[in-house]
C-alpha cells in the first residue's frame, strides 16, 4: 500500500493517509488540480484553506523558506496546524493567499514511509465538509473512499484533529482547539516566539 500511495500521489491522484490525529485526504502539494479535487470531493469552497504537511521541518523549510525556522523547530513535530505568514504567496492553491497552514505530525509508520518518498502533501481531514473527523477507516464517507485512489489503514487513531494556531500576528491566537489543549498551545507558541525574538 505504501508504494501504491506514493505512485498515486506522484500521478496526481488523491490518497487517504493516517496522521497523528485523524485520517487525512492527501494529494500532491505541487498540484493545483489536486487541491481543486479535494475541495470538490469534500463538498466545500475551493478557497477554504488546505494544510501543507511535510515529513520534517527541514523539508517544510525547503518548500517555504520564508517560514520562521525557530518557531517551527520549537513546536514541531506535533499535533499542531500552524498558520504562518507566506509573503511570497507560495502554494496559492492551498487557499491561504498571504498565509499558509503547515503541519509536521508524528506520523504512523505507514504514512511516514509515504512522506519519506514524496516529502510533502496537501492534506485535510478525510470527511465531508462539516462532518465528523474519521478516527477509523469505516468512518470515512463513501464519497471520499470512492474518490481516493489508495486508502492506507492504520487501525484506530486518536480522533481529535490538530490544534490550529494563528502565528501571523504579534500575539498567537487559537483558531481551533484540538489534540493540544489551548492553554498549552498558547504557552508553547508564546515561548517559541520569545525565543525567536531573542535570536534576531
Amino acid at each position: 500500500m505504501i508504494d501504491e500511495a506514493v505512485a498515486a500521489i506522484r500521478a496526481g491522484e488523491l490518497v487517504v493517509l493516517p496522521t497523528d490525529t485523524v485520517y487525512g485526504l492527501c494529494g500532491d502539494a505541487e498540484s493545483e488540480a489536486a487541491a481543486r479535487e479535494v475541495a470538490g470531493l469534500k463538498g466545500r469552497a475551493a478557497q477554504k484553506p488546505i494544510a501543507l504537511i511535510a515529513r520534517d521541518v527541514d523539508l517544510l523549510l525547503e518548500r517555504v523558506p520564508e517560514l520562521d525556522a525557530g518557531i517551527l523547530r520549537a513546536l514541531l513535530p506535533g499535533s499542531y496546524t500552524l498558520i504562518m505568514p507566506n509573503p511570497k504567496r507560495r502554494y496559492p492553491w492551498l487557499g491561504g493567499e498571504d498565509t499558509i497552514g503547515v503541519r509536521v505530525p508524528d506520523l504512523p509508520l505507514a504514512a511516514a514511509a509515504v512522506l519519506d518518498e514524496v516529502g510533502a502533501v496537501l492534506a485535510t481531514s478525510a470527511n465531508l465538509h462539516g462532518g465528523p473527523d474519521p478516527r477509523r477507516v469505516d468512518e470515512i464517507p463513501e464519497e471520499i473512499r470512492r474518490g481516493a485512489a489508495v486508502l492506507v489503514d492504520a487501525a484506530e487513531l486518536p480522533g481529535t484533529p490538530s490544534t490550529v494556531v494563528d502565528l501571523t500576528r504579534s500575539e498567537p491566537r487559537i483558531v481551533r482547539e484540538g489534540a493540544v489543549p489551548a492553554a498549552e498551545a498558547l504557552s508553547k507558541a508564546r515561548a517559541a516566539g520569545a525565543s525567536a525574538g531573542e535570536r534576531t
